[in-house]
């Protein structure tokens, strides 16, 4: 057999597990519980792994591998940055997290978490905030998809079209009919694949290029620079690179894991599962750009097209076809896992957090999750029209979603789980302006604005703006404060053996 026919196998294996996952969650799908949060019963390793396969997308195995390859490890701020906001995230926000949005009347999604916590009777923060997910993740459901078409077009030479129907397809199904618990359990395999790709390409690429010792002389060779920290960049790029981190705390689609696991001592679990993965990932992903770099310095005669091919080549020189085959997979996992993670948190929004509301009618627990599978099929195909065209655009408008994410979301989560004064008014006047901060910064011309990541901005007039305003608005609520108290009691309880 040709190598393409040994890979093209093992794509298939890879998909045909993931939608059987998918029936499996299915069966397990009962209310809209279930189907938006799993029903609140992910494990350690489930929660963790599921977080982090969300998170990281192909730019662990391609766009980071890729640009160290080109830049040296001055491109691994980001990587740091990203490990110390992740790891805060896990230890501040999580086991919280996990514990208000329950005792603020079982909130199953950030939006109604927010107005649970803000007792805000207008609706209108629920609203808002359930209307930008829905806009900002419409698009980035369709960035993924474009990843997908284009991985099977430079993969396999196929219809960049026929790329974007394999992989819409396969994860529209399995997270339209199993859910968050399908999204949750694909995500660890995935998770999986991902790290085990990472660690198994730089350790045999050692080898392969003579030890610890001739793999560095090599890379010396090329230029010594590669190996510094800090050549080629200012402390701005640096500061810049580090606050990355801050993302995290407003990712709806990586918190939302933390609500979803099953007890306190599972998060704190999950913690060290997760941040372990990470960093070996990351550190995976870094060596195999280190790796690549003096394997092609070693033999001349090969060519590197694409720097961020360079983890899918190595695979392909070290490892057999069908192996190499699964290391493709593990790039189609990456883009998959974070295309599902997105579609369940969109469907959330459009149904618990706008759907609800406009339409207060009561509905069984099965309509609703009928109307969630119907939320995520409409969501699909509206991203896969954006993507159908491959326009740029869309990918640029994600290049700075994260920042908006993170400035419009991160400080209102961290004030509603630990300052009670927050309000109402506070909360949106925070939302707006940090997410026009980050707009109108990147759109700045000015050399201190092209320099600096728009979420330092985004992030700290959000958080001084919701502070001053709730400050002004803030009144006692009786309620408010009985379930920050109870929250605060039921944090310090030590967790049950």
């Amino acid at each position: 057999m040709s190598d393409s026919t040994y890979q093209i196998i093992a794509l298939v294996i890879y998909m045909a597990a993931m939608l059987f996952i998918g029936w499996y969650a299915y069966r397990k799908t009962v209310n809209l519980t279930d189907y938006m949060l799993g029903g609140r019963g992910l494990g350690a390793a489930v929660g963790a792994l599921s977080a982090g396969a969300a998170d990281m997308s192909g730019w662990l195995l391609m766009g980071l591998p890729g640009a160290i390859y080109v830049s040296g490890l001055v491109e691994f701020w980001i990587a740091i940055g990203l490990t110390i906001g992740a790891y805060l995230n896990w230890f501040f926000v999580a086991p919280r997290l996990r514990v208000y949005s329950f005792v603020t009347s079982d909130s199953i999604t950030i939006p109604s978490f927010l107005e649970n916590r803000l007792k805000d009777s207008s609706r209108l923060l629920r609203i808002v905030s359930g209307a930008i997910i829905l806009i900002f993740f419409t698009f980035y459901v369709s960035s993924g998809m474009v990843a997908g078409g284009v991985f099977f077009e430079s993969s396999f030479g196929l219809d960049y079209h026929l790329g974007l129907v394999i992989v819409s397809g396969v994860v529209v199904a399995y997270t339209l009919f199993g859910g968050f618990l399908a999204v949750s359990y694909t995500d660890v395999v995935q998770g999986l694949m991902m790290f085990l790709a990472l660690i198994l390409v730089p350790i045999i690429g050692v080898f392969a290029t003579g030890g610890f010792s001739e793999t560095a002389a090599s890379i010396r060779e090329v230029d010594p620079a590669l190996l510094n920290f800090t050549t080629g960049a200012s402390l701005i790029g640096i500061i810049s690179a580090v606050a990355w981190g801050l993302g995290y705390f407003g990712q709806p689609h990586i918190i939302v894991r933390f609500m979803a696991i099953s007890t306190l001592k599972e998060v704190r679990q999950a913690r060290r599962i997760g941040i372990s993965w990470m960093i070996l990932s990351l550190l995976g992903a870094a060596s195999t750009a280190l790796v690549g770099i003096a394997y092609f310095q070693q033999n001349p005669g090969m060519e590197l097209g694409d720097p961020e091919g360079v983890f899918i080549v190595l695979g392909q020189i070290f490892f057999h076809p069908l192996i190499a085959g699964f290391m493709l997979a593990a790039v189609l996992a990456a883009i998959m896992s974070t295309i599902s993670s997105q579609l369940i948190v969109t469907s959330s929004a459009l149904v618990e957090d706008l759907y609800k509301i406009a339409f207060k009618k009561a509905s069984t627990d099965r309509q609703y999750v009928t109307l969630g599978r119907l939320a995520v099929l409409v969501i699909s195909l509206i991203a896969a029209a954006l993507a159908w065209k491959q326009n740029s655009t869309i990918l640029d408008l994600v290049a700075y979603a994260w920042a908006g994410f993170g400035a419009a979301f991160g400080p209102l989560i961290l004030l509603a789980l630990f300052w009670r004064k927050l309000t109402t008014w506070g909360t949106l006047a925070g939302m707006i302006v940090g997410a026009a901060t980050v707009i109108i910064w990147d759109s700045l011309d000015a050399e201190f604005a092209v320099n600096l990541y728009e979420i330092i901005p985004g992030f700290i007039l959000c958080l001084i703006v919701a502070v001053v305003v709730s400050l002004f608005t803030y009144k006692p609520n009786a309620q408010i404060d009985k379930e920050f108290n109870e929250t605060e009691r039921l944090i310090k309880e030590k967790p049950a053996k």
